[in-house]
């Protein structure tokens, strides 16, 4: 008895971890969510109450767009927990998996109901109508035996005409009001399901995903499961705003996120980071990269080949009226001879055999080497920026865009007007800005605001820190630009030349109607050969002095540069030759 009584105890002692064990389905919200270019690591969050021993905590209805290689699981307590194997198991839904969509489900069939109604209502009309030209019909054959059962007299058969006549007025009238309705229920239903459309919430099936565990005591579990999701995307916007006054430019970033995951966010904590997950992380091994003569007895069939395929073309050419020679072809990539057959002469060489073989050979390890990785490349040129969005964040699932506000970049900027005389006579508001601090700026599509007014849009590259930018912000009409011919002179080799010469002389003539100085910044460009027997030449007596030749690295740009004082002018002058040989001719002058 008392070996007995000693295993009652044993099994006593092991009790709590049998009796306790089961399964918790988590009441879990989304707490977190990091966006990137083409996904989103999404965070839920429970809070449960767990005895001692072995229990699973089962997350019901997730997306069935999960990443299964991205669930991970983690929390915290109280007592020592030992997290098992997360399993994702696919389940297929009899309900709505987000009450959004059942909402919009819902309206769908209650106006489908509706116009089901006015439907009926329509068939009654048609039919009443239908009565109603029968019994005219009838009155107006003299020949029909029902006239005699009609006792009516004359003023009684115009009483009879005017209540066909309102009663099918009336009928139509009514008819017409019901074919509106039809026609708002039509339009309201084609925008539900175009929102249920792009809600796409995965209606038909959703995943299921367990978390075992292990409590060394009963304790208050947060359990926090992530996982990666495909559908969600964010980009990076600007407003550029400037002050013409002061010439300050205020650079204000803000994130575009837009997803179709099948989850709202509501009040999350939302990250927008600049890494690409989808995207290898390393560079595969190189292979031998193998090269070897071609073999010299294929050739013979080769060309005979090619001069079938290219008589075939000949007259495939000739059948639709086209040109009897047809565009040359290169050859293919691998033409290897016919394999030996059973009949005398072929069967037993071996040199044919081994030319086959190293051929194969061959072959195989081009394909070896023509596989393609995907590598890792980052869009900010080696960095990897996340920017944590202040105070809680909300997206819908539908796939409008959220604007979020990320921060705002200082700049040292310098204002300038550009003219380029070749290309226009406007002169154009500059602001020349260079970024600091220590944080790169993404590129991205820039609002551009002036003194408060918007005056367009344009873009940015990816910014580094003390990198200069320049960005446009539209005409400036307190300067004024007109530009003038010169000179406009060919002379074609003679007797006396012997090269044609084309000369050409211009003058801009700059005035600064505003009230304080400006920097101006004149372009203009000069024709440059791509033969070497075309020479141009700068005519320096004609030209202003203190350009810069060949700016920003672009040949036969001339880029002058200089303060022009209020209600002030300036001309600049430009004067070039081009000459070429005799007996040629020029394009692009």
């Amino acid at each position: 008895m008392s070996r007995l009584f000693a295993l009652s105890l044993c099994l006593l002692s092991l009790a709590p971890s049998l009796a306790f064990a089961e399964e918790f389905t988590a009441d879990s919200k989304i707490t977190a969510v990091t966006v990137y270019s083409d996904r989103a690591t999404i965070t839920r969050q429970a809070v449960i109450q767990i005895p001692a021993g072995s229990h699973t905590v089962s997350f019901d209805k997730l997306p069935n767009r999960i990443i299964a290689d991205s669930l991970r699981a983690d929390g915290s307590a109280a007592s020592a927990v030992k997290f098992g194997a997360v399993v994702r198991k696919q389940v297929a839904n009899l309900e709505i998996v987000m009450p959004q969509a059942k909402e919009l489900n819902d309206k769908i069939e209650s106006l489908q109901d509706q116009r089901k109604i006015i439907d009926n209502e329509k068939q009654a009309l048609a039919a009443k109508k239908a009565f109603l030209n029968n019994i005219g019909t009838q009155a107006t054959l003299r020949t029909n035996e029902a006239i005699a059962e009609i006792n009516l007299k004359p003023d009684q058969w115009a009483n009879a005409a005017q209540a066909i006549y309102t009663g099918l007025s009336e009928i139509l009238s009514a008819d017409t009001q019901l074919d509106i309705k039809i026609r708002e229920i039509d339009n309201q239903l084609m925008q539900l399901r175009s929102t249920l459309y792009n809600l796409n919430s995965g209606q038909s099936e959703s995943f299921n995903v367990s978390v075992p565990l292990e409590s060394s005591a009963a304790t208050t579990l947060t359990l926090n499961l992530s996982y990666q999701v495909t559908n969600a995307s964010w980009n990076p916007i600007y407003d550029a705003r400037l002050n013409t006054q002061s010439g300050q430019l205020d650079l204000v970033q803000y994130g575009a996120v837009r997803q179709r995951t099948g989850e709202d966010w509501e009040g999350i904590k939302l990250t927008l980071s600049t890494a690409q997950p989808q995207r290898g992380a390393s560079l595969p091994d190189l292979t031998p990269y193998w090269i070897d003569l071609l073999i010299a007895s294929p050739v013979p069939v080769m060309q005979e080949a090619m001069e079938v395929y290219n008589d075939q073309r000949i007259s495939e050419a000739v059948s639709v009226g086209q040109s009897r020679m047809p565009t040359p072809i290169s050859p293919p990539k691998t033409f290897l001879p016919a394999p030996a057959s059973n009949e005398a002469g072929s069967a037993g060489d071996p040199l044919q055999r081994w030319r086959q073989m190293q051929e194969e050979k061959l072959l195989i390890e081009r394909e070896k080497n023509n596989v393609q990785f995907s590598v890792a490349k980052m869009d900010t040129g080696g960095f990897v920026s996340e920017y944590k969005i202040t105070g809680p964040a909300s997206v819908t699932a539908d796939g409008t865009e959220s604007k979020l506000m990320v921060g705002r970049f200082d700049t040292d900027s310098l204002l300038q007007v550009h003219i380029k005389p070749q290309i226009s006579t406007d002169a154009f508001l500059v602001s020349k800005a260079k970024l600091k601090g220590d944080s790169p700026v993404l590129p991205g599509a820039v609002s551009l605001f002036r003194d408060g007014a918007y005056v367009g849009q344009t873009s940015i590259p990816l910014l580094r820190p003390d990198e200069e930018h320049v960005m446009f912000f539209g005409t400036d009409d307190q300067v004024s630009v007109k530009r003038k011919v010169l000179k406009d002179e060919k002379k074609d080799a003679g007797m006396i030349l012997r090269e044609n010469t084309q000369e050409r002389r211009f003058i801009t003539e700059i005035m600064n109607l505003h009230t304080k100085p400006v920097q101006i910044v004149v372009k203009e460009t000069i024709p440059t050969g791509r033969n070497e027997k075309i020479s141009s030449e700068i005519l320096k007596d004609e030209t202003l002095a203190g350009y810069e030749q060949d700016s920003a690295n672009i040949k036969g740009l001339l880029r002058w540069q200089f303060e022009l004082e209020p209600k002030a002018k300036k001309d600049v002058k430009l004067g070039w030759k081009v000459t070429w040989p005799k007996d040629t001719s020029l394009s692009g002058l």
